[in-house]
């Protein structure tokens, strides 16, 4: 039929030789020593990508809600003895002599 050095003869052996190949199971495959480069730095993008969106979640929520100090007694006593030494001195400065 078809000489020795057809495409397709030859195809057919090769198939065949393939086929009878051993195979190697899957566990013995070797191993390259550790996790892989790419699944590490992926894990690392999305440990980054939540702190920032945490840091910047609660940045929000503390600059919403104020982010000021309520004030206290003594705080308010400072300002009102402020207020009341700005008057006198202006009051002063309306009193001097103009030279």
């Amino acid at each position: 039929s078809q000489p020795e050095s057809s495409p397709l003869r030859r195809n057919a052996t090769d198939v065949t030789q393939e086929a009878s190949a051993p195979l190697v199971p899957h566990d013995a495959a070797p191993n390259r020593g550790g996790v892989p480069l790419g699944r590490t730095l992926m894990w690392l993008g999305i440990a980054g990508a939540s702190a920032a969106l945490t840091y910047f979640v609660l940045r929000t929520a503390i600059s919403m809600r104020g982010g000021a100090v309520p004030s206290d007694e003594t705080a308010d006593r400072v300002q009102a003895l402020i207020d009341e030494a700005n008057r006198l001195i202006k009051t002063l400065d309306e009193k001097k002599p103009q030279a």
